[in-house]
C-alpha cells in the first residue's frame, strides 16, 4: 500500500509540473520563429546588399548568405552556424569577436576584414581572397590555417601567425633540453 501512494504522488508531481505547459501552449502556441529565430527561409527579405550595415551580434543559423554584399558591414559578435558565405563579398567587414562555426567562405572576398578574436572552427576558405585581412588571435582549424598561409602575404601573414606554422617539426636529440635542464 505504501508504495502505491509513493507511485500516486511521484505521478501527481510530474502531472503537476506538466499542467501548466500544456496551458501555456493550448493558449498561446510557440511559433516556429521562437524555437528558431535564424529560420532560413527568412534569407528572401533581406537586401541583396548589406553594404556598410550594423549587424552586430546578430545570429545566422543555416543562412545561405552566398552572393550577398556585405563589404563594410559591422558583423562584430555575430553567430553564425552551418552558414554559407560563399562568394560573398565581405572586404573590409567587421567581423570581430564573430563565431562561425561550420560557415562556407569560399571564394568570398575577405580583403581587409577583420576577423580579430574570431572563432573559425570547422569553417572553409578555399579561393577565398585574404589580401589585408587580419586572423590576430582568431581561432581556425590546423589546416585552413596552413591553407591560408600558402596564399597569405604582409599583415594577413603575420596575423595568421603563419612563420611559426610553417616551420617543420624538429624531432628531440641527444643533446640537453632547454626546456627540461637534465632530460635528455
Amino acid at each position: 500500500m505504501a508504495s502505491l501512494i509513493s507511485f500516486f504522488q511521484r505521478s501527481l508531481a510530474k502531472l503537476l509540473i506538466l499542467v501548466p505547459v500544456l496551458v501555456g501552449l493550448s493558449i498561446s502556441p510557440m511559433s516556429v520563429g521562437a524555437l528558431y529565430p535564424s529560420d532560413p527561409s527568412s534569407v528572401d527579405v533581406l537586401d541583396t546588399s548589406l553594404r556598410g550595415q550594423n549587424l552586430q551580434n546578430t545570429e545566422y543559423v543555416k543562412y545561405d548568405l552566398s552572393g550577398r554584399d556585405l563589404s563594410e558591414a559591422n558583423l562584430s559578435g555575430s553567430f553564425f552556424s552551418v552558414s554559407n558565405l560563399q562568394n560573398a563579398n565581405l572586404s573590409g567587414a567587421n567581423l570581430q569577436n564573430v563565431i562561425a562555426y561550420a560557415t562556407r567562405f569560399d571564394n568570398a572576398d575577405l580583403s581587409e576584414a577583420n576577423f580579430t578574436g574570431a572563432d573559425l572552427l570547422k569553417s572553409f576558405f578555399n579561393g577565398a581572397v585574404i589580401d589585408g585581412a587580419d586572423f590576430s588571435d582568431a581561432v581556425l582549424d590546423l589546416d585552413q590555417q596552413k591553407a591560408l598561409c600558402q596564399r597569405a602575404s604582409g599583415k594577413t601573414f603575420d596575423s595568421l601567425q603563419c612563420s611559426s606554422v610553417t616551420e617543420s617539426y624538429v624531432p628531440s636529440s641527444e643533446v640537453e633540453n632547454k626546456f627540461n635542464p637534465g632530460v635528455g
